[in-house]
């Protein structure tokens, strides 16, 4: 088996970040209403493409679900997760609404980036005082952040993500319990770097998250985290990540995965949705755009360096994918780099 860490590689390059802190405490009956991250995005995060929003329960127990659908009970430790920024409702109790106030998410990115509030009943959260304590009587409370991410050209993992993602906690040594525990200690206390510290924890429990998801996978499940852990789609996919720029065919994938090239095709079809070789252009696009961006080298060079032997091919190939010539995407998202 390869050593190589697909699912590392692409958190890579999809620039995995994070950032914006709530340490929501509550109160009796109590209700939150988040809008979809789309509406909100500008503000919490404005130089991510995409934007995941999670909830980490550090006490007591809740319910959430997404806007429409049934809630689930979360408890102390659990990690609510929306890879798809849908909007969603986190209460006291099942069937409660709230407005989801949006401009309120614009009003705070004016002011500072942890937060701490208090929700009592169905009125808006109440800003609370980082410096103070939370109020008596609280029975519930949670640590909230957002995950950003680039969606285009290509992001394998979002896609094959469920819309709501529960992870309940594995017991007191969980990850999430620590991070739970230790995000909330931070977010009260406002030390020095308390801010870039919650960040990179944040990245750590969002991979331990996914992580655990694919354990929990039923044998059934098809989609790009399913063929992870398949034992021949796993590893040429393995193979693809660690020399994307190797002149594959799904010839020389078969001998190094040891299945027969029909058998590898189809059950690469079967559980990533597409074949292995239009995989393989796709991702290419994927680094080829992080290259476009991150550097200044030429679009030949950029070509060289994602597998094409002509700069014409690769133009072709990344215009079919993105809608636009790799030069004019560069031009058009080089301001968003620039402020990330």
């Amino acid at each position: 088996m390869s050593a190589h860490d697909t699912l590392s590689d692409v958190l890579r390059t999809v620039r995995l970040r994070t950032a914006v802190f709530y340490y929501v405490s509550c109160d009796g009956e109590w209700v939150s209403e988040a809008p979809c991250s789309r509406d909100i995005a500008a503000a919490v995060m404005p130089e991510a493409e995409h934007v995941m929003e999670y909830h980490v329960l550090t006490s007591g127990e809740c319910w959430a679900g997404l806007v429409g659908a049934a809630p689930i009970k979360v408890r102390r430790g659990d990690v609510v997760l929306l890879p798809h920024g849908d909007a969603h409702v986190i209460s006291s109790a099942p069937g409660m609404r709230a407005d989801p106030a949006v401009d309120s998410y614009f009003e705070q990115a004016r002011e500072q980036r942890l937060f701490r509030f208090h929700y009592a009943g169905t009125a808006p959260a109440s800003l609370l005082d980082l410096d103070g304590e939370p109020p008596p009587r609280t029975v519930a409370t949670f640590v909230c952040g957002f995950i950003g991410c680039d969606l285009k050209p290509f992001n394998p993992l979002v896609a094959t993500l469920p819309r709501m993602l529960h992870l309940p906690a594995e017991g007191r040594s969980a990850l999430s319990e620590q991070f739970a525990t230790f995000a909330a200690a931070e977010s009260a206390a406002r030390r020095p770097g308390s801010e870039a510290l919650l960040e990179r924890l944040s990245e750590m429990m969002f991979v331990d998250a996914i992580r655990r998801h694919v354990e929990q996978l039923p044998p059934e499940t098809t989609g790009w985290l399913a063929g992870l852990r398949d034992r021949y789609v796993g590893r040429a996919l393995a193979l693809l990540h660690e020399r994307p720029a190797a002149p594959w065919t799904i010839e020389d994938l078969s001998s190094q995965v040891g299945l027969s090239r029909s058998a590898l095709h189809e059950r690469f079809v079967a559980l990533i949705g597409q074949p292995p070789v239009q995989y393989l252009t796709n991702w290419r696009m994927q680094l080829a755009s992080r290259l476009l961006l991150e550097g200044r080298s030429t679009v030949a060079t950029v070509a060289i360096d994602v597998g094409y032997d002509s700069e014409a091919a690769f133009a072709r190939a990344f215009k079919r994918l993105v809608g636009m010539p790799p030069a004019a995407w560069r031009r058009a998202h080089e301001p968003a780099a620039a402020r990330a």
